[in-house]
């Protein structure tokens, strides 16, 4: 991954920061916080004061939104005003900067299920990545994962209901000793991930909603 991209965005980030108080101040305790993440009270009127997709992300510490500074192909560059960028490729965050341990690498050798459509996935059907992880020089670690099927259910965002297919996904990372459950909510129409949570290292877990989606990546 090349770093002139992430530097942009880092340019970009300190433009977004006159956007939105919101966006100006969420991320500020990113790392302070102990007892939690302060709940953000987004509404409609603060998304739409921003010319620019945004996404609200949950950490174990803090609560932030972050808008879409960029796209190259289908990897999108999202970034908040404290300089933490998310890289997002069909829903999955294959890289992090500014978030403690960084996930600094995401690749498949075969179709990423993720391009795919999750919403196309037999039940029970198996993946492999493998990430890289800034602390310790980590290289090429293996994620094995096992993706299940529910039922549709309903999630607000924001002052809207939408009708949504769950799907689970069952990770294993031996050489971590570590084993999560990701959990994505898709458009069963389109395969549009529209809410996450997502464990990209045994250290770092996020809660992603998409209050103003860029759909251009829907399957």
């Amino acid at each position: 991954m090349k770093i002139l991209p992430t530097c942009a965005c880092l340019t970009m980030a300190l433009l977004l920061c006159g956007c939105n108080p919101l966006m100006r101040a969420s991320w500020d305790t990113l790392e302070s916080s102990v007892t939690g993440p302060a709940s953000i009270n987004l509404t409609r009127a603060q998304v739409d004061a921003v010319p620019y997709p945004q996404i609200l992300v949950t950490t174990t510490s803090s609560e932030g939104v972050m808008a879409m500074a960029r796209r190259r192909g289908d990897l999108q560059f999202w970034v908040a005003s404290g300089k933490q960028v998310l890289m997002m490729r069909d829903g999955l965050v294959v890289r992090t900067v500014g978030l403690g341990v960084s996930l600094d690498g995401t690749r498949f050798n075969d179709e990423s299920p993720f391009k795919r459509g999750l919403q196309h996935l037999p039940n029970g059907y198996t993946s492999t990545r493998w990430i890289d992880i800034y602390d310790g020089n980590r290289i090429g670690i293996a994620v094995n994962s096992r993706f299940s099927t529910h039922d549709i259910e309903t999630i607000r965002i924001l002052d809207k209901d939408y009708a949504l297919l769950r799907i689970d996904e069952q990770v294993d990372v031996p050489t971590l000793n570590f084993r999560a459950t990701n959990r994505y909510w898709v458009d069963p129409q389109d395969g549009f991930i529209l809410r996450s949570e997502q464990h990209l290292t045994p250290q770092l877990f996020l809660k992603i909603v998409q209050v103003r989606p860029d759909r251009g990546a829907a399957r």
